[in-house]
């Protein structure tokens, strides 16, 4: 049993660290309110009303670059026989809608996994060249078109994806996909080299989408947007499909990456949030 004097002694205690604890609450407080935002974390506010579905179904029969086959699916088990279903899949990174990683084109970039996740969520700009596509499969998105666009729409919102919609996405399940000639040489649409270099000099932005099998034109050898783009840090997305349901701004576009170590792009599930 305490005496009253060790009551008094242990209340004063207790008064003691209560203060004590306020005390550092209140600094901590105080601290907290302080200190920085991470410089990471974009502010992006996004208001969807509906979902626009940017991507292909992908098969062992989709179109590629190379022209083979770049998927195999093997069925492992089934849910007749085993009670459960699952596949195995070998497939190239760069098949189907995929994204371009910065290590894609570069000694040293980032890697798809490395790409920040407040990169994949952007504000999207969507130029349209489609009309001048239909009488030339090898034209390309210049930067007069990025000027007509600035023109009618206001400034490139930072932070975007600007998205070249050349329609080329209805020939997805035909041959006029690649529209490869008898040399070999394809020929369908892209963005033009001069138009990378005006994205990064002018613009504040993160990537770039194609609805064609390439950022570059399919005639194109030196693959300049590939080049100037990619090593810059910007990722790419290639075989977007339903450009043409995406209003040319106010859309956010979400770039599903797979985020497997090392990868240099891989298959990709793209939305558009309007």
């Amino acid at each position: 049993m305490c005496a009253p004097e060790c009551f008094d002694a242990v209340a004063r205690e207790l008064d003691r660290r209560s203060l004590l604890k306020g005390a550092l609450a209140g600094g901590v407080a105080i601290a907290a309110a302080a200190a920085p935002k991470p410089a990471s974390a974009r502010q992006m506010p996004v208001i969807a009303n509906r979902v626009v579905d940017l991507t292909h179904t992908l098969s062992p029969e989709f179109p590629t670059y190379g022209g083979g086959k770049q998927l195999e699916i093997e069925t492992l088990k089934t849910f007749e026989k085993d009670g459960y279903n699952t596949k195995k899949w070998t497939l190239s990174e760069h098949t189907g809608t995929h994204i371009d990683a910065p290590i894609h084109f570069s000694a040293s970039g980032a890697s798809a996994d490395e790409i920040p996740a407040d990169q994949l969520v952007a504000p999207l700009v969507m130029i349209d060249i489609r009309e001048r596509a239909d009488g030339d499969a090898n034209t390309t998105l210049t930067p007069d078109d990025i000027k007509a666009w600035i023109k009618a729409n206001g400034p490139i919102p930072p932070g975007a994806c600007v998205a070249m919609n050349s329609g080329w996405d209805r020939h997805a399940t035909s041959a006029k996909f690649r529209n490869a000639d008898d040399k070999g040489v394809m020929h369908f649409p892209g963005f033009h080299g001069e138009s990378a270099k005006m994205l990064l000099e002018e613009a504040d932005i993160v990537g770039i989408a194609s609805d064609t099998i390439s950022l570059d034109q399919g005639q194109s050898k030196d693959f300049a947007c590939h080049v100037s783009l990619l090593p810059a840090g910007k990722w790419g997305l290639e075989n977007v499909a339903n450009l043409s349901a995406v209003s040319p701004k106010g859309a956010t576009i979400v770039v599903g990456v797979t985020k497997i170590k090392g990868a240099t792009g891989g298959p990709t599930r793209v939305m558009a949030l309007m």
